[in-house]
């Protein structure tokens, strides 16, 4: 009993922050899947807007395909995305890397814009939504 009541105590005592965070990767709802929020991360040492910043854009794209992939879809289920960009003057830098994971598929419907602050500092965040038809 002693030992039950100290698993119990220490699994409570972490925060559900630092268990998971508190969302989902992605919501189906019918034939549609809401794919949260991808954050792209860059490297270590790497600056967000020079060398960095590709490396987090195929880092977020990456991240969106393998929830796709988890879900039975591809890219080519993606019927709309939205982009934030710490920095809009990344945004041909951007369009480069993300038109290259629709290739041979048609491109999603798009909006993008700057926001100022993005989660852990991420030069930029991609959401989309996409389809089982």
């Amino acid at each position: 009993m002693k030992k039950w009541f100290a698993l119990v105590l220490a699994v409570g005592a972490t925060p559900l922050a630092a268990q998971q965070p508190p969302f989902s990767p992605a919501v189906r709802a019918g034939d549609t899947l809401y794919l949260s929020g991808q954050i792209g991360r860059v490297p270590d040492g790497m600056d967000p807007h020079k060398e960095g910043f590709d490396a987090a854009v195929r880092n977020s794209m990456d991240s969106i395909g393998k929830i796709l992939k988890d879900n039975g879809l591809d890219f080519g289920h993606v019927v709309k995305c939205t982009v934030m960009l710490d920095d809009m003057a990344d945004w041909p830098r951007f369009n480069g890397t993300y038109v290259s994971y629709f290739q041979g598929k048609r491109l999603p419907a798009r909006s993008a814009f700057g926001a100022d602050g993005l989660a852990m500092g991420a030069p930029l965040e991609i959401e989309c939504i996409a389809s089982f038809k």
